[in-house]
Parts: structure tokens; sequence; C-alpha cells
């Protein structure tokens, strides 16, 4: 399966919610030790939308505090948005929901 289009679309997906987090948070300059919270809520309607999978906010939360995680530990130079797509589409891969109907990952 050819999934460059999907990955594009998360990075992009991914890309904006950075400025978007920054905005909301203007009057910190950005700083909100709560950052997953956003996340989760302001990506998960997109998110679910485009791989095709349910989550609850509790999931999402996870998975932010995850892929952060991963990202510091073993490519922290690379762009945040290009790896989150990268191992949300390797992840979804991995356990055959890519490309499935919505269910719980």
């Amino acid at each position: 399966m050819d999934n460059e289009p999907l990955k594009s679309t998360l990075t992009e997906l991914f890309r904006r919610s950075g400025p978007a987090h920054h905005q909301a948070y203007i009057h910190t300059n950005g700083d909100d030790p709560e950052w997953p919270l956003w996340y989760a809520e302001y990506l998960q309607a997109d998110l679910q939308s485009l791989i095709g999978v349910e989550m609850t906010r509790s999931e999402m939360v996870y998975w932010m505090v995850r892929l952060y995680k991963e990202h510091q530990a073993h490519a922290p130079h690379s762009p945040w948005p290009e790896f989150y797509a990268d191992y949300f589409i390797r992840h979804l891969d991995r356990v055959g929901k890519l490309g499935s109907s919505p269910h719980d990952m």
C-alpha cells in the first residue's frame, strides 16, 4: 500500500497543530505543562478521520506522550511532525489497521 499521501496529510496535520498550540498559549509563549491534553483534543477528530481508527481522548494523550518520548529517544533532531506521521503509519501497518474500518487500536 502506498502510504505517501497519508504520510503527507498526517505530517501537515501535525505541522499545523504546533503553531495552533503556540497561539492558544501565546500569553505563556507556548509554555503548557499539560500540552498532551491540548493536542489530544485538537487532533482527535482529524486524526481519527484520516487513519480510520477511533480513539478516546485518553488514548490520544497516551499517544502524544509516547510519541514525544520516542522522538526524544530516537530522533531528537528530526522534525517531529514527520516522525509522528511515520510512527502512526508504521504502527497501524504492524497491527493491520491501516485502511480498515474504524475501531480501537
